[in-house]
């Protein structure tokens, strides 16, 4: 993207972010923080998705008052080519720290952007509450669902404003149709389907290894139990169960997370039913998370039926959601289907939506993606909404606040455990715990590796 339509982006998102009521984004309120006063924001875990992390903060610095002031990462080498990895920090006058906890005592910095593995949302967001610090933390925010109560806990208790990475919750356009399909412009929902087809392939073999110099291994498996390193574990673990969830919550977290907002599913489900399992390729290598997998959801008010499937291999479309609206590449297939009483419409990607009404299917509302967008920038408006809320100091004004994440992650958990259960499991959404199923309560919660513990009383 270029300088000019990255400051056209910016403030087509600020507008988006502050004027456009239509589209619910909250009007900044001074709280906590000054108007002018400069946020400083450390950042941690130097992989892929920080990418976006910088891009975004990089995008706003100028117009949100927001600075990236630290970086830190438990491997030195990602460190040492921070600068090349990411040209956005080039120049920046920034701490580094191999330890998260000695970023989090840093008085100067006042918010942290996680984008860790998944095993380690949870604790780190904790710790970071603990010491003061405004949270923004990748998808999916957690491991299992006790750990969810476990971070609002934290930040109710600490003030502490935490954005989860669900970003569709920011997105204008997005945003307009959730509102369009709420006040019913495909007629009564009585449907909605998630689908996550991304062709994945081999993930490989474990191979154990020395641990490269400059990685500190014990730090980056954490809370999870410790295993020999391979490059297959640190390179593959969002399909490995001891670090993450594998697409169940990977990818799904945002489909299930849009189709609970578009049908207002404010609270758990009371059932889920959840079969998959690995299927070729995923027999030939080491991974162990399902990589074909559907679930059935029922909540309490029984309105609309909510479906989920996500595949690995080679696949068809859904409702032209690749063939004609695909989503970042032309081998996948994502998003969500809304089936109402009066048509239909779909969420292909993070940046549009499509309604087709009537038994023709003519096209409704819609809106896509401007000529100059580029998905380096699509976290833009979130990250401004969660610098908004930390000026107004709070959390109703975030668009994904934590509590949402819980509760959209929980889904994913849920089915999880029905698929190793291989059953039906209820449960009860007041007290967090299945129904006279205690075999099922066993999987509420992992156990930890001393000294990387969540804390029972945060």
């Amino acid at each position: 993207m270029t300088h000019t339509n990255r400051r056209t982006f910016v403030k087509a998102s600020a507008a988006a972010a502050s004027g456009a009521t239509a589209i619910g984004f909250p009007t900044l309120v001074l709280g906590q923080r000054g108007a002018n006063e400069r946020i400083r924001v450390g950042l941690v875990g130097l992989g892929g998705r920080m990418r976006s992390h910088i891009g975004s903060l990089a995008a706003l610095a100028a117009t949100d008052n927001v600075e990236i002031a630290a970086i830190c990462d438990c491997d030195q080498t990602k460190l040492a080519t921070a600068a090349k990895t990411y040209p956005e920090l080039a120049g920046l006058p920034l701490k580094t720290y191999t330890d998260q906890r000695q970023l989090f005592e840093d008085k100067s910095i006042d918010a942290i952007s996680f984008s860790t593995q998944d095993h380690w949302h949870a604790l780190q967001t904790i710790w970071a509450c603990q010491a003061g610090k405004h949270v923004y933390v990748e998808k999916p925010p957690t491991w299992c669902i006790w750990e969810g109560r476990q971070m609002v806990k934290a930040a109710r208790k600490y003030k502490c404003l935490v954005q989860v990475g669900t970003q569709n919750r920011s997105s204008p356009n997005v945003r307009e149709g959730i509102q369009k399909l709420q006040a019913g412009v495909i007629g009564k929902p009585y449907m909605a389907r998630a689908i996550s087809y991304k062709l994945r392939g081999n993930l490989g073999k474990h191979n154990p290894q020395p641990v490269p110099e400059g990685l500190d291994w014990d730090g980056w498996v954490g809370p999870a139990q410790m295993v020999e390193y391979s490059n297959f574990h640190h390179r593959r673990w969002y399909w490995i169960e001891n670090f993450a969830s594998g697409d169940a919550a990977n990818q799904l977290v945002h489909d299930v997370d849009k189709v609970r907002w578009g049908l207002g599913l404010d609270s758990h489900p009371v059932t889920v039913m959840c079969l998959g399992d690995r299927y070729v390729p995923g027999d030939t290598d080491d991974a162990d998370t399902p990589n074909t997998l559907a679930f059935l959801c029922r909540w309490a008010d029984n309105n609309a039926l909510v479906t989920v499937e996500n595949r690995h291999g080679y696949t068809n479309s859904e409702a032209e959601m690749r063939d004609k609206y695909p989503f970042m590449a032309a081998n996948q297939c994502v998003g969500e289907i809304f089936f109402g009483s009066e048509g239909y419409m779909i969420i292909p990607d993070y940046v549009s939506y499509y309604t087709f009404l009537g038994p023709k299917n003519e096209p409704g509302p819609s809106q896509t993606a401007s000529a100059d967008f580029n998905w380096a920038n699509e976290s833009v408006p979130h990250f401004q909404n969660w610098l908004a809320a930390i000026r107004s100091g709070k959390h109703e004004d975030l668009t994904a606040d934590i509590e949402e994440g819980h509760k959209s992650a929980t889904v994913c958990h849920l089915a999880k455990i029905s698929q190793k259960l291989g059953r039906s499991v209820h449960f009860d959404p007041q007290t967090e715990r299945f129904v006279n199923d205690p075999e099922a309560d066993k999987y509420l919660k992992r156990e930890y590796r001393e000294p990387y513990v969540v804390p029972d009383q945060v």
